[in-house]
């Protein structure tokens, strides 16, 4: 799977946005290949943490890659406790 269509596959199932990086915080072309696929139907819990989110179901799949959650203006959610609940609300 290309790192774009992760993003996607990643932005609909969650309902937002994220942006795929290296470890040492490098952006990673979208057309990199070679991802596993993102094997969740269902959106986390609202309840979830930011932080929470990104152990669960991002760094345990795909280590060595590290991931940034965007609000609806697109700018990067710094706090881990924020919950995805907020996140997601601020798409609206």
């Amino acid at each position: 799977m290309k790192i774009g269509t992760l993003e996607m596959k990643i932005a609909r199932v969650e309902g937002f946005r994220v942006r795929v990086f290296t470890l040492d915080g490098r952006n990673v072309r979208s057309d990199r290949e070679g991802m596993p696929p993102w094997n969740w139907e269902k959106a986390a819990r609202d309840s979830w943490s930011v932080a929470h989110w990104k152990q669960e179901r991002f760094r345990n799949v795909y280590p060595g890659f590290d991931v940034e959650i965007l609000d609806g203006d697109g700018e990067v959610v710094e706090f881990g406790q924020t919950l995805l609940e907020t996140v997601r609300d601020s798409y609206d």
